[in-house]
């Protein structure tokens, strides 16, 4: 099985923390989002995943080499693929199209899940899905009698399914899902001024595909500030026996710590309490603070922090009382200057 993970959006709506790293690549309790979401498909997935082929955009070789890094991890091949023209999900695919062969997942790499299900390879494909209140927000699917897909409907305004997609999909065939790309992107069938991706899902079920259902139980969201915090607090909590044992190079005086935490090596903390829900980056100090449900960043200090729903990036410094902030990477705040 391969792992197809479309990623070359830009995370404005997560900006400032986007403007230096991909969001796929921001860490969450201690793992960056894409590394966590094919780990958890790979679960799913029940057997071997060989590749791991990630589409991105113009992210540098860094980030690149850690990408394959990812993949190898999983004991896969990792592959490259640009996208250079935000055209739409099909488009997105349709740049990968060397790697779509034989069974796949396909996944975009801003949201993570949790599931205790295993994929039902006898299907032509499965669509995770969640039950959301504003169906309107997202696409939908319908069912029939039998549990099987009838409808794709994108965005519906009236209310036709609270069935939500959320963007992760398994094909037994990823030779036909190419030739409906191909066939809606030849003749230009756009919605939205993009190509869709749920336009070839209804070409491939009117053509008598039978998609059935992948229910995760919980979905989380990392597009903004706000969500990305909240959806770290969850993973700590999912994993909090994983979380119980800090590293040795931790250093924690006279401080309390709160679980569930994340602490990365070297990690220096004094006189503060920190936690629950939050997340400490390699190399991160933090002194006479106060720290609850926040997501810090590598090489970072903070002193004199009160941080609730707060998100800190890299190398940043921190220095007041504010109760929630969202500071990108080489940023300085100091409130106690004069």
């Amino acid at each position: 099985m391969k792992i197809i993970v479309p990623m070359a959006g830009r995370g404005s709506r997560l900006r400032p923390h986007t403007l230096t790293v991909p969001k796929p690549l921001i860490p969450i309790a201690g793992k960056p989002i894409v590394q966590r979401l094919v780990e958890d498909i790979a679960k799913v997935a029940g057997e071997k995943i060989e590749e791991v082929a990630f589409i991105i955009g113009d992210f540098g070789p860094e980030i690149e080499k850690s990408l394959i890094q990812i993949a190898e991890k999983l004991g896969a091949k990792g592959s490259l693929y640009y996208q250079n023209d935000p055209l739409g999900t099909a488009h997105a695919i349709k740049c990968a199209e060397q790697s779509m062969t034989g069974n796949v997942v396909i996944a975009f790499a801003d949201t993570l899940f949790r599931a205790d299900f295993q994929l039902d390879k006898n299907s032509d494909g499965v669509i995770w899905v969640k039950s959301v209140e504003d169906p309107s927000a997202f696409g939908v699917v319908k069912l029939d009698n039998y549990g099987f897909i009838t409808d794709f409907v994108e965005k519906p305004q009236t209310f036709v399914s609270d069935l939500a997609i959320i963007g992760i999909y398994y094909f037994n065939s990823a030779e036909k899902l190419m030739d409906e790309i191909n066939y809606i992107m030849d003749n230009d069938i756009k919605n939205g001024g993009e190509y869709q991706l749920t336009m070839a899902l209804e070409n491939l079920r009117a053509k008598g595909a039978k998609f059935t259902l992948g229910k995760v139980n919980d979905w989380m969201d990392c597009g903004n500030k706000n969500a990305t915090v909240e959806t770290n607090s969850k993973i700590l909590a999912y994993e909090k026996a994983e979380m119980a044992n800090y590293p040795a190079s931790a250093v924690i005086e006279n401080s309390l710590i709160i679980p569930p935490c994340f602490i990365g090596e070297n990690v220096k903390i004094s006189n503060s309490k920190v936690g629950p829900g939050v997340s400490l980056g390699n190399n991160t100090t933090i002194v006479n603070s106060n720290i609850e449900n926040s997501l810090i960043q590598e090489n970072t200090r903070i002193n004199h922090g009160n941080l609730s729903n707060s998100m800190i990036g890299n190398s940043a410094q921190y220095f007041g009382v504010a109760r929630e902030i969202s500071l990108g990477d080489y940023s300085v705040l100091d409130f106690l200057s004069k």
